[in-house]
């Protein structure tokens, strides 16, 4: 098992999810985060001060998935996502040991 991570602009949640959805994934986590990239940060003057933009707020997508549905969640996910501006986000994919539900206490991918 797989759990996937994606951080992305706030805009392309809905089509990320319904993205996820069309491949037959539709449990997620949502979240929105504060990010900083450590670009250049924005700066913007407001009543005759300057201020920074230090953070932008992203959103974090979370889903844990069998090992056989990783690609098919990445590229849905990244194609969703993808404007081809700096700021799109990243996919992390991180190995699980093992899943249990709380409810049922069933455990493994069926828990997943």
């Amino acid at each position: 098992m797989k759990r996937v991570e994606a951080i992305i602009r706030t805009k392309k949640v809905g089509k990320v999810v319904t993205a996820l959805e069309n491949a037959g994934h539709p449990g997620l986590k949502f979240s929105l985060i504060e990010s900083h990239d450590g670009r250049e940060v924005e700066k913007y003057q407001l009543r005759g001060r300057t201020y920074r933009a230090d953070l932008v707020t992203k959103a974090r997508i979370e889903l844990v998935v069998k090992d056989a549905e990783v690609v098919g969640i990445v590229n849905a996910i990244r194609d969703a996502a993808f404007t081809g501006e700096p700021g799109d986000g990243e996919i992390y994919v991180h190995s699980m040991e093992n899943v249990i539900s709380i409810r049922t206490g069933v455990s493994g991918e069926a828990a997943a």
